[in-house]
């Protein structure tokens, strides 16, 4: 396949990756927390044992609540010509000191992308049979 071929499933649509990275700095745990319970609280097809393990996590840590707070797949939802076919995302805490002029080594994972492009290739069309959208 040469460079500039887009890569097809054999139906014909094409799969796109998309993959943002955002850091956050947490200035209110308690809000965010108080407002993941919430969410969790108000989720009706929440089965007990799950929401139970749910407000631990949540009580415990703030990236935990922020999970439960964030859905990046609703960023596709109204686009049109776009079906989400799979998805997933994690919180973690991470290491970030905003005075440092690093890019994120921003450069070094667009070099490893491209290296593993044909790796990418074969996920995305294989993603169709994964079963759907999912999250964490």
């Amino acid at each position: 396949m040469s460079a500039t071929e887009i890569p097809r499933g054999e139906s014909g649509p094409r799969y796109v990756r998309l993959q943002a990275e955002l850091v956050l700095e947490v200035t209110a745990a308690e809000e965010l927390r108080a407002s993941a319970l919430s969410r969790i609280e108000a989720d009706t097809f929440m089965p007990q044992q799950e929401r139970d393990h749910a407000r631990s996590a949540v009580g415990h840590d703030e990236s935990e609540a922020l999970a439960y707070l964030v859905d990046p797949s609703e960023l596709v939802a109204d686009l049109p010509g776009i079906e989400l076919v799979q998805a997933s995302w994690s919180c973690a805490h991470t290491e970030y000191d905003p005075d440092e002029d690093d890019d994120w080594g921003m450069d070094e994972d667009d070099e490893r992308a491209g290296d593993d492009e044909d790796d990418d290739e074969a996920d995305d069309e294989g993603a169709e049979g994964a079963g759907g959208a999912g999250g964490a």
